[in-house]
């Protein structure tokens, strides 16, 4: 197995989401190692959130797993059943299709790690559970909608 340089690995800012979501996701960065290392049957990010940023969306995925450790800081994991503190080596799972959304959020004042790993189904939807939204992704290509599967028109 080939090493991974992470001092290669380009750092991804920035979000996929539409306005004005995409905005909400400043200050988180992520190493996309899964991608750096040719990995097509899952996913493994390093994600990296300095103080007052959030991970996603809250979200649940229909057909993917989803785990994530904590490596550095505090982290706050917020699902429906309420807010649980995370430090490093607190790990968390979810399974697809339960319907159980969820995020990460650094209220601390130093940044904070997460190693994330997913199952990379090509053809997936994840849902939004604070916001009337979908994501619909074909072979790594986003389409939104929403809930009700009509395509994204903006905010409503």
């Amino acid at each position: 197995m080939p090493k991974i340089n992470l001092a290669t690995v380009p750092v991804k800012t920035g979000s996929i989401y539409p306005a004005p979501y995409a905005e909400m996701m400043v200050g988180r960065s992520s190493l996309r190692l899964g991608d750096a290392g040719g990995l097509t049957q899952f996913g493994v990010n390093l994600v990296t959130l300095e103080p007052g940023a959030v991970a996603s969306l809250r979200h649940w995925h229909l057909k993917e797993d989803e785990f994530a450790i904590v490596l550095e800081g505090d982290l706050i994991l917020v699902e429906d059943e309420g807010e649980t503190p995370m430090r490093p080596g607190d790990c968390a799972a979810w399974k697809a299709g339960v319907a159980n959304g969820h995020r990460f959020v650094n209220r601390s004042d130093h940044p904070a790690r997460f190693l994330v790993v997913g199952s990379k189904d090509p053809e997936e939807v994840a849902s939004y559970s604070d916001v009337d939204m979908k994501i619909h992704m074909n072979r790594g290509k986003p389409r939104f909608t929403y809930r009700d599967d009509t395509d994204w028109a903006g905010s409503r």
